[in-house]
């Protein structure tokens, strides 16, 4: 199952996040800690809001294993910003094409997943019949990830807000889950699914820990908070301060050793970051 990380917050250099700490993401790319499988070699991809670009995030997406790519070394220690979505592949359903590399990008949202949707062919039809026309188009790739995030979207779009805060991204992400449990209770009980997953509009985000198979553990999910994170010397941690800073990370693994900065989110569980960077955690409503 694949790795990511998502940063909300002070404007940083993305470098600080991708390769600085002990166990950054570049590390998780090839030497995984915390799953079976440390290896996470087919694609990435980087998705980052400009305060004065717009609402729609750039994209950086590639096939290369992370921790061989030059290109990305280079920009990202000349790229600062608020808002980070970063993910290492570890391909099951879908080949190895920057069509199903992570994040996959709608609009102003962004949506990363490491988990694994079980026999995904055997479904994939039945899910593709449930989507309204907009969600079903905007469809490219193969893999399990993006047609989950179709089925989020077929919600959130049915739903008819305005604009997609968290609160609409929340009861989207849930109506999904139940249509995704529907459907498995009808075409392969005995299968399941697993859904660790990260979705952001820029302002907000919200992740999720959630697996249908209660007989093992879900894959890791950890959230930090603080003023701001800092890599010196080579040291990284989330930091407080006297000032207004606030900065929030959710990742698949621990970026470094410093027990008291992580929490790890229990499972079956919805962690929320709102746009004034305040941190809840609940349990899903499935």
């Amino acid at each position: 199952m694949c790795r990511f990380l998502a940063y909300k917050g002070v404007p940083l250099l993305i470098n600080h996040l991708l390769y600085e700490p002990k166990n950054s993401l570049i590390h998780q790319s090839y030497h995984a800690l915390e799953r079976r499988d440390p290896v996470n070699g087919d694609g990435f991809g980087l998705g980052w809001y400009v305060p004065d670009g717009g609402p729609e995030p750039i994209r950086y997406l590639s096939v290369r294993p992370a921790w061989n790519d030059q290109n990305l070394q280079s920009i990202a220690s000349g790229i600062r910003t608020e808002c980070l979505f970063a993910h290492v592949r570890d391909a099951s359903a879908g080949m190895v094409t920057e069509l199903n590399c992570h994040p996959f990008q709608y609009g102003s949202l962004l949506m990363m997943h490491n988990g694994q949707i079980e026999d995904f062919k055997n479904i994939k039809r039945h899910l593709r019949g449930v989507l309204i026309q907009e969600a079903y188009d905007w469809l490219s790739g193969e893999t399990d990830s993006e047609h989950f995030f179709a089925l989020v979207l077929h919600h959130l779009i049915s739903a008819g807000e305005a604009e997609y805060g968290h609160k609409a991204l929340v009861e989207a992400l849930q109506k999904a889950i139940k249509t995704l449990t529907s459907i498995f209770t009808e075409c392969q009980p005995e299968k399941h699914f697993y859904l660790n997953l990260a979705i952001t509009n820029g302002k907000s985000m919200i992740a999720c820990r959630y697996e249908t198979n209660q007989k093992t553990e879900s894959p890791t999910l950890y959230y930090s908070s603080g003023s701001r994170f800092e890599c010196r010397d080579g040291v990284c941690q989330m930091v407080e301060s006297s000032t207004s800073e606030h900065s929030v990370l959710i990742v698949s693994e621990k970026l470094t050793d410093s027990k008291e900065d992580w929490h790890k989110v229990p499972e079956d569980s919805l962690v929320v970051v709102s746009d004034d960077l305040d941190v809840s955690v609940f349990p899903l409503n499935i």
